[in-house]
C-alpha cells in the first residue's frame, strides 16, 4: 500500500483549505474547552509537550499517554463534525478516487484479519456491529466472509448512512451514545475512532455492555509509540485537531481492562510507516539529527525490498504506528 493510492495527491491539493476551516471553527471556541485527566489511566500528571492547530498537547507520566488538554467538549465536538469543511471535501473528492484502492488495501485485508482472529478464538454467528461504518466497506468486505447471522452499521453522517443503506446493511443513524442496539453483539468493531472521543473510556464501556457474554471488540487507532509517530513527533500526521486521545499499547490496554474487557490481542499491523518518514525526510519536516545513522541509511537505501522488509520488521515488533486491539468480555 502507498500513500498515493489512498490518498491521492490529484484530490488532496484542496483539503488543506477545508482543514484550516476546521481548526478556525475550533480556535473560535477554545474559551470553551475543558481541562481533562489523562483518558487511559485517569492520572492528573502530564507534561507539556507542545501546540498544533491550537490544540495543547500533553503526556502523562504514569502511562505515557498522548492527549489534548483543554479539549472540545462531548458537545462541541458533535456540532464540530455535523459541519465539518474537512469532512464534507474527503467525502466529496478523496474517497470517491480512492474507493476501490481503499478496498483492496485497507478495508478487505482488514477484515481478512477480523476473519483470522475470529476462527482462532472459534466466533461465528450472532450479530457484527461496526461503529463508524462511514461508506460500509468494511461491513461489505465482512458480508463475503459469511461469519456473521447480522451485520448492523451504526453511522451518525447522513449521506454516510444512506450508502450503508444501498448496500443492504441495517443501519443506524445516531452517535454511539444514542444508539439502543436491538441484540447484544457477539463482534464491535471500530476503526480510527476511539481517538476522536471526548471520553473514550465510556465509549468502551458502552461497548462491554452491548456485547454477548464471550463476545469481542476490535478496535484499530493510531499508536503514538510506533515508528514514524516516534521519529517525526509534533510532525507526525497522527497528531492533528481530531485526534484527542493518542494512545500505546500498554496505555489503551489498562483503559480497556478498566472497561469490564480482557485484553486478547494487541498488535501494530500498519503498512505506511517507512514511506511517511521517508516522505518527511524529502521535504524537510524530520530533523535528520535525530535519527540514528543506521535508521538513516535503511530509510534512504535504493536496494529494492528494504522498505518493505523494514515495514514487516516494525509490525512484528510492536512498532507500527497503528493499532489493533481485540479484547473479550467474560462468559
Amino acid at each position: 500500500m502507498k500513500v498515493n493510492e489512498i490518498r491521492p495527491d490529484i484530490v488532496m491539493a484542496g483539503q488543506q483549505q477545508a482543514m484550516h476551516e476546521d481548526i478556525a471553527w475550533l480556535a473560535a471556541r477554545a474559551k470553551d474547552f475543558v481541562e481533562v485527566a489523562c483518558p487511559a489511566c485517569a492520572a492528573d500528571d502530564a507534561v507539556p509537550l507542545y501546540e498544533k492547530y491550537g490544540m495543547q498537547h500533553r503526556s502523562c507520566r504514569s502511562c505515557g499517554t498522548q492527549y489534548v488538554s483543554p479539549r472540545p467538549t462531548a458537545e462541541m465536538l458533535g456540532a464540530f463534525y455535523a459541519q465539518s469543511s474537512n469532512y464534507r471535501y474527503w467525502a466529496k473528492n478523496v474517497f470517491p478516487a480512492s474507493r476501490e484502492s481503499r478496498r483492496q488495501s485497507i478495508f478487505r485485508p482488514r477484515a481478512d484479519i477480523v476473519a483470522q482472529a475470529l476462527q482462532r478464538h472459534g466466533l461465528r454467528g450472532g450479530c457484527l456491529v461496526e461503529v463508524g461504518a462511514a461508506h460500509g466497506l468494511f461491513c461489505e468486505e465482512m458480508r463475503k466472509h459469511d461469519i456473521f447471522d447480522q451485520i448492523v452499521a451504526v453511522e451518525p453522517t447522513p449521506d454516510l448512512a444512506e450508502e450503508c443503506r444501498a448496500l443492504g446493511f441495517e443501519t443506524i443513524e445516531a452517535p454511539w451514545e444514542k444508539v439502543a442496539l436491538k441484540r447484544a453483539a457477539q463482534v464491535i468493531a471500530t476503526f480510527e475512532v476511539i481517538e476522536h472521543l471526548f471520553d473514550p473510556g465510556a465509549f468502551l464501556r458502552w461497548c462491554s455492555e452491548n456485547l454477548v457474554a464471550g463476545g469481542h471488540l476490535l478496535l484499530t487507532c493510531p499508536n503514538i509509540a510506533g515508528f514514524e509517530t516516534m521519529l517525526l513527533g509534533r510532525e507526525s500526521g497522527a497528531v492533528d485537531h481530531e485526534h484527542l486521545n493518542l494512545f500505546n499499547p500498554a496505555g489503551l490496554g489498562r483503559l480497556i481492562e478498566a472497561s469490564g474487557l480482557t485484553l486478547v490481542e494487541c498488535s501494530t499491523p500498519g503498512e505506511l510507516d517507512v514511506e511517511l518518514v521517508q516522505r518527511a525526510i524529502q521535504a524537510g519536516e524530520c530533523d535528520p539529527a535525530g535519527l540514528d545513522r543506521v535508521w538513516r541509511a535503511l530509510l534512504e537505501s535504493p536496494a529494492p525490498g528494504v522498505a518493505p522488509d523494514l515495514q514487516a520488521l516494525l509490525k512484528k515488533a510492536g512498532l507500527s504506528s497503528n493499532m489493533m486491539i481485540l479484547a473479550r468480555k467474560a462468559a
